[in-house]
């Protein structure tokens, strides 16, 4: 439905490359995934689907929150979302050079002692309060007033008061039920750190509408050896150029770069063929699988090979004086 309606909120990415990326990224129930993408929620969908509740995925999300417009109509019931976490692309950096730190957490002392000010404020509004009420009719007696002119005064009053106070609790309220949900959203935050921490993912999956080149190098620190990965792209030169970074990085093997295309058939007795339109591109697929990188053997080996290898024509021209 999106991608024949609105393609542009999925980054154009067509069904069929939606199902490589799932089979490219061996997602199974059990596994531990990172998805990285900005396609409404749709792959994240696509995920939590194959999976069926088990194991756990970690949304990488930009901005202030992530989006799941997609996600919300799979119909999931609330099970599978327990397992779900989320951890914002400003704070990978953070957490990979061991600086990520979160504001300090409310315990129940600090809990105690606002509400302990809340009452004492409440208290001392009353007290105030009611003291205005009693000095108002003090002040009126001596001028000989009606006494239902008193009551109405008195009436208006106490509701002023009751308004007032009525007011006072439901701010106090709003401002208690934000102090828990950004309580709730540090400690699950902690807690999507604390696994990524772990460095152990079972795959990556990325789609989004940044170039894939800075997010794949900082998010593959994450995933564990021998693991998948893939990147979709709805061009070609961002993932040539990832390609050639992953290529002089090291750490991966078999990559590949690849287009799916999709053409129509009509089947009919004896009137089958294919249609004559078809789709013009369903985006480029980058795949491969990680390894365990050691830095200063491969810095070492390749300074030695360097050394060692001599020029083609130099190689030719020994191996034809020896014959």
């Amino acid at each position: 439905m999106y991608y024949a309606r609105e393609p542009g909120k999925i980054n154009h990415l067509r069904y069929d490359t939606l199902a490589q990326m799932l089979t490219l990224g061996n997602i199974h129930a059990g596994n531990k995934m990172i998805v990285m993408e900005t396609c409404a929620g749709l792959l994240l969908g696509a995920v939590m689907e194959r999976m069926g509740g088990y194991g756990s995925i970690i949304q990488m999300y930009p901005g202030g929150g992530p989006v799941r417009a997609a996600t919300s109509c799979f119909g999931f019931p609330k099970p599978y979302f327990d397992n779900l976490h989320e951890f914002p692309l400003s704070k990978v950096q953070s957490l990979l050079s061991g600086t990520f730190s979160t504001e300090t957490l409310p315990s129940d002392p600090e809990d105690n002692a606002l509400v302990e000010e809340e009452s004492n404020g409440l208290t001392e509004e009353k007290q105030t309060s009611l003291q205005e009420t009693e000095e108002e009719p003090t002040t009126e007696a001596p001028m000989e007033i009606n006494q239902s002119e008193e009551q109405e005064t008195m009436d208006i009053n106490a509701e002023d008061v009751e308004f007032k106070e009525n007011k006072e609790k439901e701010n106090k309220e709003n401002v208690r039920e934000k102090q828990m949900k950004q309580w709730e959203r540090r400690k699950k935050l902690t807690e999507t750190a604390a696994l990524l921490r772990e460095k152990n993912a079972d795959g990556l999956i990325v789609a989004s509408k940044f170039h894939p080149t800075p997010l794949l190098l900082s998010l593959l620190e994450f995933v564990a050896p021998s693991r998948p990965f893939v990147v979709y792209c709805q061009y070609k030169e961002p993932l040539l150029e990832c390609y050639t970074k992953l290529r002089e990085r090291g750490g991966v093997i078999n990559l590949k770069l690849s287009e799916t295309w999709l053409r129509n058939y009509q089947v009919l007795p004896d009137r089958s063929h294919p249609k004559l339109t078809m789709s013009g591109g369903g985006g480029y697929l980058l795949s491969g699988i990680t390894v365990v990188l050691d830095k200063g053997k491969s810095d070492s080996s390749s300074l030695e090979a360097l050394k060692m290898e001599e020029p083609s024509p130099k190689r030719c021209k020994v191996q034809d004086l020896h014959c």
